[in-house]
């Protein structure tokens, strides 16, 4: 692939002139109708050292209003950012609707330098870049843009670079040795990013080869296609597809369907000297292996999800009681923010995901998307439908990247939410817990009931399994969500 570039390419200055101006003029026009169509754009150009694209980007945002785009410069990561999955410190850095962000060097850096200087074990690489091709199609589904360039340069063009801005005392500190093994195993690292462009140049996000020889043929061919990339998409937005009739909501399972809910033992209970002594057990568990997590730098992530009244607070507080507050979080997620919307749904969770050697813990989490989201038709059915697989996809970069996941839903019957609504609107502690919406929500029990099953069937998987806790006793749930998770720590560690 690379082999069979033109390097020899290039473009007189009265061309090159005459074509940049109306290129960036072109470029200025479209970043307003991106910001008016709310239309996201990632640009990632990556390459060789010395390859000039450092002067593309600046070249690129020369014309454009900088209260619109931000530039990315990807460093080594730091030691808060390799607490996270590889991918923790990109999504911070994602554009909002409308704007652009540009990256010089990118995620791509994990599966190339990484692997040159043996920071990636081989065996890693097809799994990072199968992770890679699910974030772009991920963030392109949504709606975004992503154009990513390789700028190539013959291995005489690079060392005749590196030696010139070695030489020159503005651009020397810029010289790494890094760049100069690029430089020295040009055959090794062009076989890597060979088999990186081959894998990730996808349908949703293809790469374009640059022939970087040339500065002047590089940024003409880069601005060109970056034009053509933003205009086609802004093409698409106009488009009026034929409307498709929504399907009414599935009311009940199919007889093919599995009823995971209605095999729950809602029966089962602990009177109360069994609780506390049981309680009390597991939480002086969990407070040891708390800092065992700690000291092995072990991830933990516990999602609750649940009924209205179900009992996650109670749930949460007696596994939270007797921690170290200052290596565990408790986020609440209730409808996204204004800001939030402006993103890939996902994008607030990974946010908030807990470091190495700490645990978080999630009260609601990303499967609103496939319940209340699919319920009250916030999100469309291709959308939800679609989440199914994005959370699979998700939740298999955690897992990969050694967290322990546990996932709770807490079931009651509708008695019981009947009972507990009742008594919450009657005690003065706990009436600003029930809600208008919460009356809402029992209402439509059948269709949640569906979505619950089928959430559970599409994602629940050997990595990330669903534990379903009976919940009807408030004592029962408790205990088991407790011991559950310490199973699940316990199982992690025999693998490490």
């Amino acid at each position: 692939m690379l082999d069979n570039l033109d390097l020899d390419l290039s473009l007189d200055k009265a061309t090159y002139k005459s074509q940049i101006e109306e290129l960036m003029r072109q470029l200025r026009s479209l970043q307003n109708a991106c910001w008016q169509q709310k239309l996201p754009v990632i640009v990632v150009l990556e390459g060789w050292a010395a390859a000039g694209k450092g002067a593309l980007v600046k070249k690129i945002i020369n014309y454009m209003d900088p209260r619109g785009f931000a530039v990315h410069p990807i460093l080594t990561p730091t030691a808060e950012e390799q607490r996270y999955p590889f991918l923790w410190r990109f999504w911070q850095k994602l554009p909002r609707a409308g704007s652009m962000a540009f990256f010089y060097h990118s995620w791509y850096t994990h599966i190339l330098e990484d692997r040159l200087f043996e920071k990636l074990p081989a065996e890693q690489s097809p799994i990072v870049m199968g992770q890679i091709n699910f974030f772009e199609r991920q963030l392109v589904e949504d709606g975004a843009v992503i154009a990513k360039f390789w700028v190539h340069l013959s291995r005489k063009e690079l060392k005749r670079r590196l030696e010139k801005y070695e030489q020159d005392e503005l651009e020397a500190w810029r010289v790494r040795k890094e760049d100069w093994q690029q430089a020295k195993r040009y055959n090794e690292y062009a076989a890597l990013a060979e088999e990186m462009l081959t894998y990730t140049s996808t349908g949703a996000a293809p790469w374009t080869l640059v022939e970087g020889n040339c500065d002047r043929w590089t940024r003409i061919k880069v601005l060109s296609q970056l034009v053509a990339t933003i205009t086609e998409a802004l093409d698409r937005r106009q488009l009026i597809l034929p409307e498709i009739p929504a399907l009414p909501p599935q009311e009940k399972l199919l007889p093919t369907e599995p009823d995971f809910l209605a095999k729950v033992d809602l029966s089962l209970q602990l009177n109360r000297e069994e609780y506390k002594q049981r309680l009390r057990q597991a939480q002086l568990e969990l407070r040891k292996l708390q800092l065992v997590i700690h000291q092995q730098n072990i991830p933990v992530l516990i999602l609750f999800e649940g009924w209205d009244a179900a009992g996650k607070g109670g749930a949460i507080k007696r596994l939270t009681d007797i921690l170290d507050p200052r290596s565990y979080q408790v986020n609440a997620f209730s409808a996204p923010t204004t800001e939030e919307k402006q993103y890939h749904y996902l994008w607030r969770f990974w946010r908030r995901l807990p470091g190495a050697g700490s645990i978080g813990i999630f009260d609601r989490t990303w499967y609103g998307r496939v319940l209340v989201e699919r319920v009250e038709g916030f999100a469309t059915e291709v959308e939800w439908r679609r989440a199914y697989g994005e959370i699979n996809e998700f939740e298999a970069m955690l897992t990969s990247a050694s967290y322990v996941l546990v996932k709770f839903w807490l079931h009651i019957s509708p008695e019981e939410q009947l009972r507990r609504f009742e008594e919450r609107k009657d005690d003065d502690f706990k009436d600003y817990k029930l809600t208008e919406e919460d009356w809402r929500n029992r209402e439509k029990w059948h269709l949640y009931e569906v979505a619950v099953n089928h959430a559970i069937a599409r994602t629940s998987t050997p990595a990330a399994p669903w534990t379903i806790l009976a919940g009807n006793d408030k004592y029962y749930a408790r205990v088991q969500a407790i011991e559950t998770v310490i199973e699940a720590i316990k199982k992690a560690m025999k693998r490490r």
